[in-house]
């Protein structure tokens, strides 16, 4: 057990520190920072317990990562997919969230410096604050792709995307318009396949309002540097989502890596492929926060380096969990960045941390695999559980079911379900919105 004299010690803030949401002295403390499906996971499990938890994030909302292409190609607008952190933990009391960035750690100190200067202490630390798009060492490639990470940057993706269309409208069968009627997307994984047929599929709805552009005018390449798409699956389930890409319209372009991006421009070597949307789906690195903690990283991701009990060596009481963490399992595999693996953990977590479990009696995580599944396009999909495998209608509605459940919120649930149903059964796309800044007159090219 905690010894009850230390936990004491460390629940009195130190000269100039945050004292936090009122702790009391014979409580320990719990300090979440990120309000991902770990962070919030994690605070839910704590709710109305014999602990105070207080929750950090940069953002006031929990967002339902798996969908934010659906916003980014127009089927759902950003609050069917996201609900403010405070009202999914509102009942429980002892959690107090407050909106805010860490900056530092102390783990010797057990405190967390914020951005703007207050320092917290804790009892306890989750670090649960995900992970961000990794350029494999080109990092100058951002100024010219669209990444899919937040709601901002799926908004700006619509934008865009629906942009390109509209100056297409304007402009005469050209090398010009070709270029606005061109889209990338770079990654071959669940969220790159996902994204290139929702595009696919948003161009037959925006032509079907358009004058001069055709549905077939648009074209959607999907490249992937490895020999196949969703190397995560079995191979004939790849194959059949390749295949199924194709049927919709989609040109896949597998074992191509990229060499070069710049302004308008993708290469492949000596192809190059002019376009003005250039959407990065191809990888992520953890946040830069892991660089500075001073402890054991990943050398290819740099996530943090985790004991089998999800605590960081050499401190016990302090956790990472879910993208910013590399768990390896019994087989040596670092566990996949989904949400059902930082769910899991956080719950794991919150045993430990509510029964107060000494290091030399935890048990190992164990992680419960339930499969993995993505959808390509309207009634297409595959998905994979243990022996099971599937494609197609079937799969898609699966799918649909697993992501309807998952969502935060009853209204969320509600609303995206109606959404889809209208989507499916008229072939519109409601949230067609382009909003924010004007972007400027294109410039010619050669």
């Amino acid at each position: 057990m905690l010894d009850q004299e230390g936990a004491l010690e460390r629940s009195r803030p130190a000269p100039g520190a945050d004292p936090g949401p009122g702790p009391t002295a014979s409580r320990p403390r719990v300090l979440i920072i990120g309000g991902g499906f770990a962070g919030l996971t994690l605070a839910k499990e704590l709710g109305s317990t014999e602990t105070d938890v207080l929750l950090l994030d940069r953002s006031n909302h929990h967002l339902f990562q798996p969908l934010l292409y659906q916003v980014a190609t127009a089927g759902l607008s950003p609050a069917d997919i996201a609900i403010p952190i405070r009202s999914v933990v509102r009942r429980h009391q002892n959690v107090t969230v407050r909106l805010a960035e860490a900056t530092h750690v102390d783990f010797d100190a057990q405190r967390v410096t914020l951005s703007h200067g207050d320092a917290l202490d804790y009892t306890y630390l989750a670090l649960c604050a995900g992970a961000q798009t990794s350029y494999f060492g080109h990092d100058d490639w951002a100024e010219h792709t669209l990444s899919l990470k937040t709601i901002d940057e799926a908004v700006e993706i619509r934008r865009r995307v629906l942009l390109a269309f509209e100056r297409a409208e304007s402009l005469p069968p050209s090398p010009a318009r070709d270029r606005h009627l061109t889209f990338v997307v770079i990654g071959g994984g669940p969220t790159g396949v996902e994204m290139a047929g929702a595009l696919i599929e948003l161009a037959r709805v925006v032509c079907r309002d358009l004058r001069t552009v055709k549905a077939e005018d648009a074209r959607v390449l999907l490249i992937e540097a490895g020999p196949r798409i969703l190397p995560a699956m079995p191979a004939h389930l790849s194959t059949h989502a390749t295949e199924a890409l194709r049927t919709m319209g989609v040109e896949p372009m597998l074992g191509r890596a990229v060499s070069h991006i710049g302004e308008g421009l993708v290469e492949l070597g000596d192809t190059r492929i002019a376009t003005e949307t250039i959407i990065w789906a191809a990888g992520v690195s953890a946040i830069e926060l892991t660089k500075k903690l001073g402890v054991p990283l990943d050398e290819r991701s740099g996530r943090i380096l985790v004991g089998p009990d999800c605590a960081i060596p050499g401190h016990p009481n302090a956790f990472a969990l879910g993208d910013i963490a590399y768990w390896a399992g019994p087989d040596g595999r670092p566990l996949p960045g989904v949400s059902p693996v930082a769910m899991q953990q956080a719950r794991y977590v919150a045993r430990i941390i509510r029964d107060q479990v000494p290091t030399t009696e935890r048990r190992p995580f164990a992680y419960f695999d339930k499969g993995t599944m993505a959808t390509i396009g309207r009634s297409r999909a595959v998905a994979k559980s243990g022996r099971f495998e599937v494609a197609g209608a079937f799969a898609w509605f699966l799918w649909l079911f697993v992501h309807i459940f998952y969502l935060v919120g009853f209204k969320n649930r509600i609303f995206v379900l109606f959404s889809w149903i209208w989507s499916y059964v008229t072939y519109r796309r409601a949230a067609r919105l382009i909003t924010g800044p004007r972007l400027p007159a294109p410039r010619p090219r050669s």
